[in-house]
């Protein structure tokens, strides 16, 4: 699918057919796209928990205040951050030219290093980018998506096995829609939002 159709036409999809099973294959590809998503000193902070079993989306579902999509998309996915990610850094730039390796790998650590609303603010960021990643990849795949705040991330996380010095930052639902969503509720126009320069031109 070209980029700019799956941008415009993805939507935030509630029905799902709960028959409908993603290949082992079409998930592992879904998530190397997910894995192409860019990250501040290329640290991959965000950590991924897909889950298909039946029985671990209705516990999802019972913690999401019931959220029929939660149990009826064919995949979940928990998108997580180590906030720890700033450590053992050679890790990220193993590949990389000795200058590139001397030049970046010290900076991270200090960069963040005793700064944790750095590194949550960070772990949000990569989170959303990689969130959105997998809505487009999944558009692109013939999928529909429905990106989710509204669920109780410690009950979440127990489930999940979160470990220590890890967050959620957000959940995704993706399946087979069966409906479409509901009619834009209303956009603010172009002006509204988009300046030049600065906030003082349009």
């Amino acid at each position: 699918m070209d980029t700019f159709k799956a941008i415009t036409e993805r939507r935030s999809i509630k029905h799902y057919d709960p028959d409908h099973i993603i290949s082992s294959a079409e998930v592992k590809r879904l998530m190397e796209l997910a894995l192409l998503s860019p990250t501040s000193f290329n640290m991959q902070n965000w950590r991924f928990v897909v889950v298909s079993n039946a029985k671990t989306k209705q516990a999802i579902r019972k913690a999401a205040w019931n959220q029929a999509q939660c149990s009826e998309a064919s995949i979940v996915i928990l998108l997580c951050a180590d906030l720890d990610a700033h450590k053992d850094p050679e890790r990220y730039w193993a590949n990389a030219a000795k200058e590139t390796r001397d030049a970046l790998v010290p900076m991270i650590t200090s960069f963040y290093e005793d700064k944790p609303q750095l590194r949550n603010d960070e772990a949000m960021r990569s989170i959303g980018i990689a969130a959105q990643t997998l809505m487009l990849g999944a558009k692109a795949m013939g999928y529909d998506s429905c990106p989710m705040i509204g669920f109780d991330t410690k009950k979440v996380g127990e489930i999940i096995d979160l470990p220590k010095n890890h967050l959620i930052g957000m959940m995704l639902t993706i399946g087979k829609a069966i409906k479409p969503a509901n009619q834009r509720g209303g956009q603010l126009t172009f002006k509204q939002v988009v300046f030049n320069e600065s906030f003082s031109h349009q």
